[in-house]
């Protein structure tokens, strides 16, 4: 098992939500979800995705357009807040591959280009509002008239983990039953099955129930494949983040809250600023509230202690 483990991290993969996404029938579904749009023709869709673009070993992205709309969408199951720079960046690869090289941009001529939007759609574990907007702005210093800045891009987020979005979830059935998948292999795990057995039995279950039953009937192996990828790749994720807080970041993170406490700031102004849960900085605030003039390494070892 261990070999196959590690024949399949070698692999680039598609995820399962591109696989479930992949016929222009149920993108169209999708799109016409998230947009409350009611296009009936697939033909309508024309698929670009870049095929090289990789993250973190992975094709995860669906690129398409609908009626002169250019649609970047993404699946995540781990929240990042580099999205728009994500998106940003494959967009210029979008627009140049669009643009080709028969267009002149000197020309006095405007070249158009299609309306670009940019969807996340998250069902990671760690909990995150049913909808919100990441904008490249807030990577940008302090200081700054933002709206100002040259460049701009701005990524919806959607939770679609089962009972988030259920607006959503109703215009969308592919996206529902998702969902359900997910929950289902999630439910396994946490009555201790290993992964292989808790995505076999979730394989299992919604077939027996009619929940993306062509898709895993016809695809459970290279299903059963993207999952455990999908696993190894959340717990390296989570692996390097505890690597990084053993290195200084928590030191950093403290330094960061003392700084923002000083000039006033409540815990929820401080959260948002650093993108963080309140809940996960809620002890180094009370701490550094409770102890004002401690350095970070103080405040540090009371955390320890």
């Amino acid at each position: 098992m261990a070999k196959e483990r590690s024949r399949i991290n070698r692999e680039y993969k598609d995820r399962l939500f591109k696989l479930i996404f992949k016929e222009k029938k149920d993108l169209l579904e999708l799109y016409n979800a998230v947009n409350n749009t009611s296009y009936s023709n697939p033909e309508e869709v024309e698929i670009n995705s870049i095929e090289d673009a990789i993250y973190m070993g992975m094709k995860n992205d669906i690129s398409f357009l609908v009626k002169n709309v250019l649609n970047l969408y993404e699946h995540q199951s781990t929240f990042s807040p580099n999205l728009p720079l994500r998106g940003l960046l494959y967009f210029a690869d979008l627009y140049r591959k669009i643009i080709g090289s028969g267009k002149d941009l000197y020309s006095s001529k405007r070249i158009s280009l299609p309306y670009p939007s940019f969807i996340v759609f998250y069902n990671g574990t760690k909990k995150e509002p049913e909808r919100q907007i990441l904008e490249l702005h807030g990577a940008f210093p302090e200081g700054f008239a933002q709206q100002d800045a040259a460049l701009q891009c701005r990524a919806l987020v959607l939770n679609i983990n089962l009972g988030c979005n259920q607006a959503l979830m109703e215009k969308c059935h592919r996206l529902k039953e998702y969902a359900q998948f997910i929950s289902k292999v999630r439910k396994f795990l946490d009555a201790g099955e290993a992964i292989q057995d808790a995505v076999n039995l979730a394989v299992d279950s919604c077939i027996a129930k009619n929940i993306l039953a062509d898709i895993l009937k016809n695809h459970r192996e290279e299903v059963c494949s993207m999952l455990l990828y999908e696993y190894d790749e959340q717990a390296h994720i989570e692996n390097e983040r505890e690597i990084a807080r053993e290195e200084g970041g928590t030191l950093k993170l403290i330094a960061q809250i003392g700084r923002k406490y000083q000039k006033g700031k409540s815990l929820t102004q401080i959260a948002e600023d650093l993108e963080e849960n309140e809940s996960d900085i809620e002890e180094l605030y009370h701490l550094i509230e409770n102890h004002p003039g401690k350095q970070p390494k103080d405040i540090l070892s009371m955390l320890d202690s």
